[in-house]
């Protein structure tokens, strides 16, 4: 078994690599490596080569490997004899970066501003990549734990073929305990756990209440058009205060920390004298009740629309669900209200486009410890569990293909990284602390092993 390094030891080596680790980490955030189909794929494959070769440098044996999707990449690298593995996973693709004239800096040329060092990828999730490489990097030819790298190249598009590459792979990827780098912290100088993640359905709804446009003039007044028949029926998916009106979904309940009107106002960017909507304590709105929004609607637009009745018009809703919540359920509950509510009896179709299981975590255990007092050494305070209202669906595939493995969900972005959005951001110090808090996890992971002995239980 190798020396394990301590906690003072490793923070003084962070510190000296940091420049180092940040300029890999510009480098792949000039890579604009948008998995969605509309752009170039070609900037996927050099991301995976990129974030490869990051990996072999470090004396890992790497392959990027395609199971009918984008290219991933599996790094290994053994640790001392009877050492536990730890799994580190990141994703190396990213968002489409939105209009241009919404930056405030080009998409894909990182820039450091007060502290923050802004680009499309730079939090999410290719600082997750560095802060796996830094851990690396931290513990040199002294590595604690054996290690396996998962980067995927298409979280951001849904992680279709993940279960064809964990069924394919899933034998290189087994670990005792995995860190999916993929989430938040609770605020600046606040570190945090996930524990639960809330589910998701995309479903496409379509309204026809034509079989052709006709003029609006000669027509209006007795025939309805598509529009206001799908802005009607959208309607009807929310109560008057905005509490979701489908019924028969799950409504879990969240952790109970300090979290106000002010502070969420703050973090969302809400206009003034706009009202908050549902009901309840707001972590569960945010964290573990349903929510429904309409994401995208297929009509004429305003700059090329005429005088005419609308015979078809589609919107895409996405639904979050409780952690708990099964997704097949939960469609069926929403496509039954969108034809029960269909107005003036327009003809109404409901497509399931996209669904993702939610996550609760155990959440228990040494290897949970271990991971909260790395924290600690880091931050000086101990984590706060937490709740993230987004869908991180790969973490329940995780779940299911490896029951065993303790699965702690981390993170490199805080309330105002802007993930997805224009100005996205890296809060540099936090980053550092990031990193650290990961190589002082693999040094307490190892700890817990040798506690064990080599044959001792994963965790309990």
């Amino acid at each position: 078994m190798s020396t394990v390094l301590d906690v003072e030891t490793l923070r003084h080596r962070i510190a000296t690599l940091m420049p180092g680790v940040r300029a890999d980490l510009e480098a792949l955030t000039r890579i604009p490596s948008v998995s969605l189909g509309a752009f170039d794929q070609q900037q996927v494959e050099r991301s995976a080569e990129a974030t490869a070769a990051l990996f072999a440098a470090e004396g890992f044996e790497v392959e990027i490997v395609r199971e009918g999707g984008r290219p991933a990449v599996i790094a290994r690298k053994a640790g001392p004899a009877g050492a536990p593995t730890v799994l580190l996973y990141a994703h190396h693709d990213v968002q489409p970066p939105g209009p241009e004239e919404l930056w405030d800096s080009p998409a894909f040329e990182p820039t450091e501003r007060e502290g923050r060092l802004y680009g499309r990828g730079a939090a999410d999730d290719k600082a997750g990549i560095m802060a796996h490489l830094a851990a690396v990097r931290a513990h040199g030819d002294q590595l604690p734990v054996s290690l396996v790298v998962f980067v995927e190249g298409e979280e951001e598009i849904g992680s279709e073929s993940l279960p064809a590459t964990l069924a394919a792979h899933g034998d290189k990827l087994a670990a005792d305990a995995i860190v999916l780098a993929d989430s938040t912290n609770w605020a600046i100088g606040e570190p945090a756990l996930t524990t639960t993640l809330r589910g998701l359905i995309r479903a496409v709804v379509s309204v026809s209440t034509l079989s052709h446009g006709v003029h609006s003039g000669m027509f209006g007044g007795p025939v309805p058009d598509a529009v206001t028949a799908l802005i009607r029926l959208l309607a009807t998916l929310h109560t008057d205060d905005g509490e979701v009106a489908v019924v028969g979904l799950d409504r879990d309940h969240a952790a109970a920390l300090p979290y106000d009107e002010a502070r969420l106002r703050a973090e969302s960017g809400l206009l003034e004298g706009v009202e908050l909507i549902g009901r309840g304590p707001l972590l569960d709105r945010l964290w573990t009740k349903p929510s429904i929004t309409t994401i995208g609607i297929d009509a004429p637009d305003v700059a090329t629309a005429s005088n005419t009745l609308v015979a078809s018009a589609s919107a895409k809703v996405s639904m979050r669900l409780a952690p708990s919540q099964d997704p097949d359920t939960a469609y069926a509950l929403l496509r039954e209200h969108l034809l029960a509510h269909a107005p003036w009896g327009a003809q109404v179709e409901v497509r399931l486009d996209d669904k993702g299981e939610g996550f609760a975590a155990r959440a228990q255990g040494r290897m949970y410890d271990a991971a909260r007092a790395a924290f600690a050494d880091a931050w000086g305070r101990a984590p706060v569990d937490i709740g993230v209202g987004g869908s991180i669906p790969f973490v329940a595939a995780f779940a299911d293909r490896f029951p065993d493995a303790a699965l702690l969900v981390t993170g490199v972005e805080d309330p105002d990284t802007r993930a997805h959005g224009a100005n996205e951001s890296l809060h540099l110090g936090e980053f550092e602390k990031v990193c650290l808090a990961e190589a002082a996890l693999l040094s307490r992971v190892a700890a817990v092993r040798a506690a064990d002995g080599p044959r001792g239980p994963r965790d309990e």
